[in-house]
């Protein structure tokens, strides 16, 4: 039962402040328990359909309590028992008395247990699928929006040559399609365990059947497709569970996303600091109890907050997986029901602000014009070089006056502290070493000259996405829950 009203308990704050309901509903004990009736309701079905003496009248029972899960009497029999999936066989056969004698006929706690993962995994995948196809829509909106916007680009976080605000984007977005082509890899393959027995031999199915092996591979081949899963998506071999690295190569591809999503909102709050953009701020917003008048990029950072705990997390399932003891060991089951929905919980949530991020995005085009133009005149002083040799000045002599020049400005800069580095063009202006009107300086410094090709980059990349976005479409105009609680 929930604890979140109950403030004697602690409560994850993944479900209580940041996860969506769908996320949450995912991987709730409704979800997961009424999932493994499914899966005992199908075993049943196929096993009929094979030949086993299992009535229709059975099935129609068990079907009919799919949902009617009685927890207080499942917590009962496990306090019993000690064993959660004895529990529930016994609180649904309680309830399907006709149904009792052949409920889990034939199999192993992981029948329920780990088909039920990799069912919850899938339907998570297929929503942080829809959460980033939607990430990508609204970045592509902002860099086209931007794509002919230059600004100041950035190596070691020191001015280097400009770039657009919409190129920057791209940047972004492009570690959003690599995130994307592992995650349709990693759904496009996942496969259900089957049903496999205690040691992954299939020998207490085999005894059922009376030895048939057709009958057994087409036992796992009935419930995979009453599952949802092509009968080919099942894998050849097990021990009783699936290989634990599945659970790596899942937990991977969310990692990945959290790095994606964490170097936007680096990104974004180093913007926020230059002034240049600002994340969304509502009106009663308060940026800090002390300082009224901070407006603090806190979505951004509560990405990297979250991006940093799925990072680490993907520790848990590389651990487990090295750790497995031949056939099965239990040493992974309490920490798998800790790592594998928090960190679908925290990407969830990542890419919910993400988007809002995203999406809410102020540009503030007269602060990036101002350090733009800060920076420009030493960018262009190789053009201004070029430029005056052209119209017959010497190479040698104009770049000893574009050295001193460019020295004593930058000093000036550093010891007056005023941000005014016009200080090297006025000086270009008034040598007359140089010969250069404020037309040609204007023309000279001239802020697309020093883009190169972002705008077009910019144009051709999005021109890609939208043949994404258009295979896409569905989820690009689903009206997906995006609520940001706090």
């Amino acid at each position: 039962m929930s604890n979140y009203n109950n403030h004697n308990s602690y409560a994850n704050p993944l479900c209580g402040r940041y996860a969506s309901p769908e996320m949450q509903f995912i991987f709730s004990d409704n979800n997961k328990f009424s999932t493994w009736r499914r899966l005992w309701v199908a075993l049943a079905e196929s096993q009929r359909e094979l030949g086993l003496g299992i009535s229709e009248e059975q099935i129609t029972e068990m079907k009919s309590a799919i949902t009617e899960i009685d927890y207080e009497t499942a917590a009962d029999f496990e306090k019993e028992t000690r064993h959660d999936v004895m529990a529930h066989i016994k609180a649904y056969g309680k309830k399907c008395p006709l149904a009792a004698p052949i409920i889990h006929l034939g199999a192993t706690s992981c029948y329920v247990g780990d088909n039920t993962d990799i069912i919850l995994q899938r339907s998570a995948l297929e929503r942080v699928r829809a959460l980033l196809i939607k990430a990508v829509a609204v970045l592509a909106g902002f860099a086209n929006e931007n794509k002919s916007l230059p600004c100041l680009a950035y190596t070691h976080f020191q001015a280097a040559q400009p770039t657009t605000v919409g190129k920057r984007a791209t940047l972004w977005i492009q570690e959003l399609l690599f995130d994307l082509e592992q995650l349709d890899f990693i759904l496009g393959n996942l496969k259900l365990l089957g049903c496999k027995g205690t040691t992954g031999t299939g020998a207490g199915f085999l005894a059922l059947f009376d030895g048939s092996h057709e009958k057994v591979k087409q036992l796992e081949q009935n419930i995979a497709e009453k599952m949802g899963f092509d009968k080919t998506k099942t894998y050849p071999v097990s021990g009783q569970t699936y290989s634990r690295k599945i659970d790596y190569y899942v937990l991977s591809v969310l990692s990945g996303i959290a790095q994606s999503a964490a170097k936007f909102a680096g990104d974004i709050r180093l913007l926020s600091h230059l002034k240049e953009v600002e994340e969304p701020f509502e009106v009663s917003q308060v940026g800090s109890s002390a300082m009224a008048y901070k407006r603090n990029p806190m979505r951004s950072e509560r990405i990297s907050s979250l991006a940093r705990h799925v990072i680490v997390g993907t520790l848990n399932p590389a651990l487990t997986a090295s750790s497995q003891w031949f056939e099965r060991t239990l040493d992974d089951s309490a920490n798998r029901r800790l790592a594998i929905p928090e960190a679908f919980l925290a990407v969830d949530a990542i890419l919910a602000l993400y988007i809002n991020v995203a999406g809410g995005l102020t540009v503030y085009p007269k602060v990036i014009e101002n350090h733009l133009n800060q920076e420009l005149p030493f960018m262009a002083t190789e053009n201004i070089l070029m430029y005056c040799v052209k119209k017959g000045g010497d190479r040698q002599l104009l770049h000893e006056r574009i050295r001193l020049h460019s020295v004593e400005a930058a000093k000036s800069l550093k010891q007056s502290g005023e941000g005014n580095l016009n200080e090297l063009t006025v000086r270009i202006l008034e040598d007359e070493s140089f010969n250069l009107s404020q037309k040609e300086i204007a023309d000279i410094l001239n802020a697309e000259n020093f883009t190169g090709m972002a705008k077009e980059q910019t144009e051709e990349f999005l021109s890609e996405v939208r043949v994404l976005l258009d295979e896409n479409e569905n989820e690009v105009s689903a009206g997906i829950n995006i609520e940001i609680n706090v």
